[in-house]
């Protein structure tokens, strides 16, 4: 299937490593060109040049205010405006208690999980609108609709920008802009690992509650990330997407 974004210009955030880096890997394949961002300077020019972006940019999402001159300079680097946005970020703390997350943490991750998205958001979309064309896609989680017990933050915010995503989702449709959400099951990425602490304690999580009975890899979940950022998926919108192996129960 041709996903006609030959040309298209693309931003992906936390691009340096795990779905971020894979998103970006598949947009490259299909010929768009791709500036891909994260904090570190090394690794974000590693991963850039290793997937063929076409800028590689150092960036930190939480400088909520630095968004709206950021993305200018990416659509500077690109030579346009942008058509698709991935929106992707690592994960809160997580702890087994429920009530045990100082403020400061609540804070940090509504910052990064809410507000540091939607200031993309709000900067891109009038823009999108105004040409007739445009994709935006969060890198959510499963946890979003099926809370774990250890991810308190995680689950909270971001069910909070599956709610917001809907709702903007719903004014801008006619417009010929998308917004939709990508939820990770059992991914092999450093953050599986840093939650369940080796490669064989993940095997073995997946095949106990996975039905595919085994890890999903970052380049399976990319694939499901592309084609909402195509042009094939233009009545695709509002949605939020498991790519967990059919882990996630609810109907």
């Amino acid at each position: 299937m041709d996903l006609g974004l030959d040309g298209r210009r693309a931003l992906v955030l936390g691009a340096s490593s795990g779905l971020g880096r894979a998103s970006a890997a598949a947009l490259v394949a299909e010929g768009a060109r791709v500036a891909v961002a994260s904090r570190s300077p090394e690794r974000i020019a590693e991963a850039g040049a290793a997937v063929g972006a076409h800028a590689a940019l150092p960036f930190d999402v939480e400088d909520l205010n630095a968004i709206p001159a950021f993305v200018t300079t990416v659509e500077d680097a690109l030579d346009g405006p942008l058509d698709v946005l991935v929106c992707n970020t690592g994960g809160p703390p997580a702890g087994p208690d429920a009530l045990g997350f100082p403020r400061e943490q609540w804070v940090d991750a509504h910052r990064s999980l809410v507000l540091a998205p939607m200031a993309f958001v709000e900067r891109v979309v009038p823009g999108m609108r105004e040409r007739g064309w445009g994709r935006i896609v969060n890198v959510v989680s499963t946890a979003a609709r099926e809370p774990s017990p250890v991810l308190m933050l995680s689950n909270t915010h971001r069910a909070a920008v599956l709610a917001a995503f809907k709702t903007i989702s719903d004014q801008v449709a006619a417009d010929g802009v998308t917004l939709n959400s990508v939820l990770p099951g059992f991914i092999g990425t450093d953050r599986l690992e840093a939650l369940l602490g080796s490669p064989e304690n993940i095997a073995e999580a997946a095949r106990a509650v996975v039905p595919m009975r085994r890890v999903g890899t970052p380049e399976e979940f990319a694939a499901a990330v592309a084609f909402l950022c195509s042009g094939p998926a233009s009545y695709v919108t509002g949605t939020a997407l498991a790519v967990d192996g059919g882990r996630s129960r609810a109907v």
